[in-house]
């Protein structure tokens, strides 16, 4: 027994020569530093410029709904489903995508002028971050401006206690996207109502019918929903829905 503890006493003492010899007189593992920009840039710049687009891309989508037309967009498009009654068709999915698109090619004039006055001379360095931020407000404000009521406007003015403008440049993004999407909502019901009228009509009809051929059992709901869905194709609904909200914008 004892003979064992002193093998592994020595075999312990080896064990320790060599790594004290190998390990610990080795050279120390090199530093690893990490640098975001360039040499030539100012400290802490490289480090805002990130943090700023880090910023940016997580309100990207209040950006999209509250500045530009994809509330309006949406919100029809939903009333169409509804009113309808085709409970999940089509999609989510689709009616999103749709929007999406419909937003980005009614925006495209506003989106274009905010690469050409902002986006473009800030990457080429002849604006700072706060003037290419100040540039793309413009054609967004004005945007919002032509759409936006009074009536909304004056609301949040009033409330804020803000001198009336005498342009939509001088309006603060603070009263004026608020007032824009209270406005975008207001429109959006009013098409909304417009687009309910015809199959609140077919409902009816329908429902008055079975009512009168004793039928009270059956919804009215699956008689009505093939003919919703016919007189929406006879007229060429999508069509119809899509030039009105791409009209709605030229005012």
């Amino acid at each position: 027994m004892n003979k064992k503890i002193i093998i592994s006493l020595y075999v312990l003492q080896i064990a320790a020569l060599f790594f004290h010899n190998h390990t610990f007189a080795a050279d120390p593992l090199p530093n690893v530093s990490v640098t975001v920009g360039g040499e030539n840039e100012q400290p802490g710049t490289s480090a805002l410029s990130l943090l700023l687009m880090i910023t940016v891309l997580s309100i990207a989508p209040a950006i999209l709904v509250m500045m530009t037309c994809f509330t309006r967009i949406i919100i029809v498009l939903g009333f169409i489903r509804t009113s309808l009654g085709t409970q999940q068709m089509p999609p989510n999915q689709v009616l999103i995508g749709l929007a999406m698109f419909l937003t980005f090619f009614i925006m495209s004039p506003t989106l274009g002028q905010v690469n050409e006055v902002a986006l473009q001379p800030y990457l080429k360095g002849q604006l700072t971050q706060t003037q290419a931020l100040n540039k793309a407000a413009d054609p967004m404000k004005k945007f919002m401006f032509n759409q936006t009521r009074e009536k909304d406007l004056l609301l949040f003015l009033n409330y804020t206690k803000t001198e009336k403008p005498k342009t939509y440049a001088d309006v603060p993004l603070t009263v004026l996207v608020p007032a824009f999407a209270l406005s975008e909502l207001h429109t959006a019901f009013q098409m909304g109502f417009m687009i309910f009228i015809p199959f609140l009509v077919i409902d009816m009809v329908v429902a008055s019918t079975l009512m009168a051929m004793g039928m009270m059992m059956l919804p009215p709901v699956m008689i009505s929903l093939p003919f919703k869905i016919l007189l929406f194709v006879l007229v060429d609904g999508w069509y119809l829905i899509i030039k009105s909200l791409l009209l709605s914008f030229n005012t």
